[in-house]
């Protein structure tokens, strides 16, 4: 697979140019906001092809697959534009500012015969993946309760439009919120229904959130407590599953990397949990290239785009408004 690059990202340049030439793809070219800084992305990353116009990738039939890591309010447009061109898009999250543009994205995929997925990266991790087998084990019964705590210290280098600029989709609701929500649904195979919530800011940036905590209700009556900043250095990260039966803790497993410990606990004593160690990014593009031949599907889909935003979204109007929120998922989740 020849991919193109809509994005001179610090995700694309850290992880996502690695896991593609990992899994024999080819990275033929990156666009980006300036020519100058496409360039210079192309020349650091031995990539042949760079623009600051998006036709360089479109109009090449022989890429297929297009990564989409811009500013989140580009997603939309820019996947419109290669779907329509016939290629296959792997957009990072949010998929888009509100959920009918998100649901339009998986409507226009559909129809054009092509693969959208949501690069939920958490999918992939082997750790994610044993708590998920536990659950659906039964290891610790009906599960009554998720804690997901995701506060963190925001790098300076990623600091930026996410801090300042709400017009660009910034904010530690649109940047982290929304991967907790999928880790929740892909634990729990079930989606909130309804959220209450409190946002602040730290002035660390201006105009967005830079901390929330949330607390979500289940279908099945579970509830899911969460928690994201940009603000803690020193909190750690992770989940915790509590069942009728035994409870789940899962340490410094919310990252990029595949490490972190699982342990569950249960009336016979506590054991840890053995979990595989691969990359993650390798994981999720070998996934998307399954779905592409037909063989599989990825491993957050666009549909499962749509509703991590929807429950975001919804986040951030109850933190907003002081108010209960149904979550609306829209047509296509």
């Amino acid at each position: 697979m020849r991919w193109g690059l809509v994005g001179a990202s610090t995700i694309a340049a850290q992880h996502m140019i690695g896991a593609i030439r990992a899994t024999g793809g080819e990275v033929a070219a990156v666009v980006s906001t300036t020519r100058a800084r496409a360039d210079e992305f192309a020349a650091s990353h031995g990539i042949a092809a760079a623009a600051d116009r998006l036709t360089l990738v479109l109009d090449d039939a022989s890429i297929g697959a297009v990564y989409i890591s811009s500013t989140n309010e580009k997603h939309h447009a820019q996947a419109l534009a290669a779907i329509a061109a016939g290629k296959h898009v792997l957009c990072e999250k949010p998929l888009a500012m509100t959920v009918a543009e998100a649901a339009g994205m998986v409507q226009a995929a559909e129809a054009a015969g092509v693969v959208l997925a949501t690069n939920h990266h958490l999918r992939c991790s082997g750790a994610h993946r044993a708590v998920r087998d536990l659950i659906r084990a039964g290891r610790i019964g009906r599960v009554l309760s998720l804690r997901l705590f995701h506060a963190v210290q925001l790098p300076p280098h990623l600091q930026g439009w996410r801090i300042n600029d709400a017009s660009a989709g910034g904010g530690v609701i649109p940047d982290i919120t929304v991967h907790d929500a999928d880790v929740a649904r892909f634990l729990l195979d079930e989606d909130p229904v309804a959220v209450v919530a409190q946002m602040g800011a730290s002035g660390m940036g201006q105009g967005v959130e830079d901390s929330v905590m949330s607390v979500w209700t289940m279908p099945s009556g579970a509830l899911v407590q969460s928690h994201e900043s940009f603000t803690h250095p020193f909190a750690g990260s992770g989940l915790e599953v509590h069942g009728d039966r035994g409870s789940i803790f899962a340490r410094g497993v919310m990252t990029q990397a595949p490490v972190g410990e699982v342990e569950l606990v249960t009336a016979t004593g506590r054991a840890a949990v053995p979990f595989p160690a691969h990359n993650l990014y390798v994981q999720g593009v070998g996934d998307f290239l399954a779905a592409v031949a037909g063989s599989g599907r990825p491993a957050a889909t666009g549909a499962d785009g749509v509703a991590s935003l929807a429950v975001a979204l919804a986040v951030r109007k109850a933190a907003q408004t002081g108010t209960r929120q149904q979550i609306d998922y829209g047509s296509a989740a």
